[in-house]
């Protein structure tokens, strides 16, 4: 992982090369080189069979995608280029149908070091080390001695920090970026404390437990290097049954756990997306169980809304695409030069 300095990793330092152009920067009639990440590369037939097949795909980094096609050769290409591929590139872009899209002259796979991949993958905007430091002092502020060694048994462990800081909280839906989990339960940490000065009778150190365990099950659901996939048991079990596992054997191999505290930390877990046909196992039935599924849901929705309003705001749209998943569009503000009315009818 990132976090582990290796001889590779030395190395690799010694031969990086320059990226190239961010894809936010390409520009109609650009001709530039550069590594990118080739994502949902496809063949498709010319009008004229005898002229073979073309490739339609898309190069990714940081900032974005753009489309992108080879048109020779492209039968070979697609023997070396599959989904999430980094890809060193010779290309020129182009206009076409309003937007820009780039003719691969040539390329080749990027080899071991050439580039970051924090450059080639969309990552949190917050700083890594400012969220990991509060996460550090949420767990050092817990008072109850289990708690506390449970929490360190996870967080004190190289490997499974190297994996926490880096994967994404989800697929698509919200923190669907690197650091994406560390961001979620970051911004948790933050939520969660207007609400406990609210109400005190709340357990603080049970709801900063179900804040940094209940999703650590998604270290199992998925892969994650260029992009982000499900894994067999993520596919099978789900993170909220893997979370409770995880746990669960932390719990038995620390010892000295009651029964009746084991249980109030493992019903966070299985209830926190609130209903069964969310994926709870169980409904919130105690009041850090109740709190950390509002704030969950909260930070989660929130952030999932930004997402897709910045999307829009980027491409100069005062409205979102409709979401299906939502079932609405979004209103993301008026848009330089037209008045309210005429954004009413953006679609």
């Amino acid at each position: 992982m990132a976090s582990q300095v290796t001889a590779n990793t030395l190395v690799a330092a010694e031969v990086q090369e320059v990226k190239g152009p961010w894809v936010s920067d390409i520009q109609p009639g650009d001709e530039f080189i550069g590594f990118y990440v080739a994502r949902n590369p496809r063949l498709y037939p010319y009008r004229d069979l005898l002229q073979g097949k073309y490739m339609r795909l898309l190069l990714s980094d940081r900032t974005g995608y753009v489309q992108a096609r080879i048109w020779e050769e492209a039968e070979a290409a697609a023997e070396e280029i599959t989904n999430s591929t980094p890809i060193k590139v010779d290309g020129v872009a182009e206009l076409y149908n309003g937007g820009v899209q780039v003719h691969i002259r040539r390329f080749r796979l990027a080899r071991e070091g050439e580039v970051q991949r924090e450059d080639l993958i969309k990552a949190s905007s917050r700083d890594v080390e400012q969220m990991w430091v509060v996460v550090q002092d949420a767990i050092d502020q817990v008072q109850d001695q289990h708690i506390s060694s449970l929490l360190r048994y996870f967080f004190e462990d190289i490997g499974f920090t190297s994996k926490f800081l880096e994967i994404p909280a989800a697929r698509v839906i919200h923190h669907a970026n690197m650091s994406g989990l560390l961001e979620h339960c970051y911004e948790l940490i933050l939520l969660a404390q207007p609400l406990l000065d609210l109400y005190p009778e709340i357990d603080r150190d049970l709801l900063v437990a179900g804040i940094l365990l209940h999703d650590i099950g998604k270290l199992e659901e998925y892969d994650y290097e260029y992009d982000t996939s499900m894994t067999d048991a993520g596919k099978l079990i789900g993170h909220v049954v893997l979370s409770e596992r995880i746990v669960s054997r932390a719990i038995s191999a620390i010892g000295g756990f009651s029964k009746s505290r084991e249980n109030e930390i493992l019903h966070l877990i299985v209830s926190h997306h609130g209903r069964h046909e969310w994926g709870a196992a169980r409904r919130p039935k105690s009041l850090e169980a109740i709190a950390l599924h509002h704030l969950e849901n909260l930070d989660a929705q929130v952030n999932r809304f930004n997402q897709l309003l910045e999307h829009a705001r980027e491409d100069g749209k005062a409205w979102t695409d409709y979401d299906r998943l939502l079932g609405r569009m979004l209103y993301a503000g008026e848009r330089d030069g037209l008045t309210v009315e005429e954004n009413s009818f953006v679609e």
